[in-house]
């Protein structure tokens, strides 16, 4: 059984080398046509990716989602490379015309989680709820080992993006924060925050890969979404 570390701290450097290599196989596995799934008429959800990672990196949670029968779709905005000053209004954009006047379910993985926390508080009236995946939402934003990474690509400190937000408010929507022990990447406690800040902590099993990779988190994000 894999040694689990304190919820409050950063998790072993050692998990994060193991959860590069995944993304790197996941990125390179994710073939197929980026392009809206699922059934036409069905709740339409939108999946946002972590840091580094683009839509094909979702592409199995995207096809899990159709299958429950969603209208699903990626971010559309390529690779999730940082905060910029645009960001959230881009994403809006993209809520825009994929919402055909129904609102839209965000799902966000890692950091897409942030963007579909704050895209919420944004425009509530694009967004039917907010399902974040291990998204470090809460406590310090250096309680994570991708920190100094985050600041050498995006260009800014971890504490101070080009947005004007509050992480820890919760949005004026439904939302639900799932996280897990063995995440390896995010300290839990940062994923799951405390009760105010999210509607629903729901635990799962999995490493933060696994959040967009394992057939087990599938299931269990499915069912999230059914009983929300």
């Amino acid at each position: 059984m894999a040694r689990r570390y304190c919820d409050d701290d950063p998790p072993p450097r050692r998990l994060l080398l193991r959860e590069a290599a995944a993304l790197a196989v996941r990125l390179y596995k994710g073939v197929g046509r980026l392009r809206e799934r699922g059934d036409p008429a069905g709740p339409p959800v939108m999946v946002i990716p972590g840091f580094c990672a683009t839509d094909r990196s979702t592409l199995g949670l995207q096809r899990a989602l159709a299958k429950e029968g969603y209208r699903v779709t990626g971010w559309g905005l390529g690779w999730n490379l940082g905060a910029r000053a645009d960001t959230l209004d881009r994403i809006e954009a993209q809520l825009e015309k994929m919402s055909r006047g129904r609102p839209v379910t965000l799902i966000g993985w890692s950091l897409g989680g942030i963007y579909a926390r704050e895209v919420a508080k944004q425009r509530p009236d694009l967004v039917e709820r907010v399902v974040t995946l291990g998204a470090p939402f809460a406590g310090n934003p250096r309680a994570n080992n991708v920190w100094r990474l985050y600041e050498l690509i995006s260009r800014h400190p971890v504490d101070c993006p080009p947005l004007d937000v509050d992480l820890g408010v919760k949005p004026p929507v439904p939302t639900i924060a799932l996280w897990s022990r063995r995440d390896g990447v995010v300290a839990p406690a940062c994923a799951r925050g405390f009760e105010e800040q999210s509607d629903r902590q729901v635990e799962l099993d999995c490493s933060h890969m696994g959040f967009v990779t394992s057939s087990r988190a599938f299931r269990k994000i499915a069912a999230t979404l059914r009983e929300a």
